[in-house]
């Protein structure tokens, strides 16, 4: 049976990485005032530009069922199957529009992330493992389905402005984490956005606590790979996050860039460690 591996663009693989696991990608649309842009070709530092001379975050388009069908049908004419692994709906209505052209076809199956970014990517490349090993399209969605609440999604942010004109945090929050100089660290959890700690200080020594707590925190780790994921951020800051990563004993890291969807709810200065919590 020869099978596609799918998602969206927001899995946030490089290019060679892409290549790499041979994944096939949908964009989202991004629109910034009257311009529509497919995810990916616009980059962090362009939204950062338009939201701060005008206020106003970029908007998301969700992905329709027709575009699905017509992108599931296109690949179905080289594979027998597809394995596509989708934003999470608790982010999007793109996962259930996808469910629902699957529901259409045969041999599509569509995995609920519950998962953003390189949470995604980590699915990614388990499914990738999981179709070389030879296991067929539906033994692969249920293992997929069993592992990914395991998928441990978590970033530090160092402004919460863009969280604020998201809805996702009050006036009164933001000005008390300005005044405050409050970080706050982001996670996955049943598939949506919420803060669970917050830190103080320059966002290199921030970062390195972050890495710190989460790693003890989710300390049951797959060393196969780890990601560490960022919209904007300093060389130390990467650094430390690497070092971090690299002494808690991961085989492979992978540093990528944040797209859209991240850098629009996040904002600059947005870093995360990304890896499964679930052992070897």
């Amino acid at each position: 049976m020869k099978i596609a591996l799918s998602a969206e663009a927001t899995c946030d693989l490089t290019p060679e990485l892409l290549k790499e696991f041979n994944v096939n990608i949908l964009p989202f649309k991004v629109v910034l005032k009257d311009a529509t842009y497919n995810d990916g070709d616009i980059t962090t530092e362009e939204i950062f530009k338009f939201v701060d001379e005008t206020g106003v975050l970029p908007k998301t388009t969700a992905i329709n069922q027709f575009e699905y069908q017509e992108y599931f049908e296109n690949l179905k004419k080289d594979y027998d199957a597809i394995i596509h692994i989708a934003l999470s709906s608790g982010l999007s209505s793109s996962c259930q529009n996808a469910i629902l052209a699957s529901q259409e076809m045969e041999n599509v199956f569509v995995i609920d992330s519950l998962a953003l970014s390189t949470g995604i990517a980590l699915q990614i490349i388990y499914a990738r493992k999981l179709i070389d090993e030879g296991l067929d399209a539906k033994e692969i969605y249920e293992k997929l389905l069993a592992r990914r609440e395991n998928a441990q999604v978590s970033f530090v942010v160092e402004r919460l402005d863009y969280l604020h004109k998201g809805g996702r945090c009050s006036s009164l929050a933001l000005l008390g984490a300005n005044i405050l100089k409050i970080r706050p660290r982001i996670v996955m959890k049943d598939g949506r956005l919420s803060s669970d700690k917050k830190y103080k200080g320059k966002m290199e020594s921030v970062v390195e606590k972050y890495c710190t707590d989460t790693l003890a925190e989710f300390s049951n780790i797959d060393k196969e790979i780890g990601f560490v994921t960022y919209t904007t951020a300093t060389p130390e800051m990467v650094n430390v996050a690497v070092e971090a990563l690299k002494s808690a004993g991961f085989k492979r890291v992978e540093i990528t860039r944040a797209g859209c969807t991240i850098a629009s709810h996040c904002g600059g200065n947005t870093l995360g460690i990304l890896y499964f919590n679930d052992g070897e």
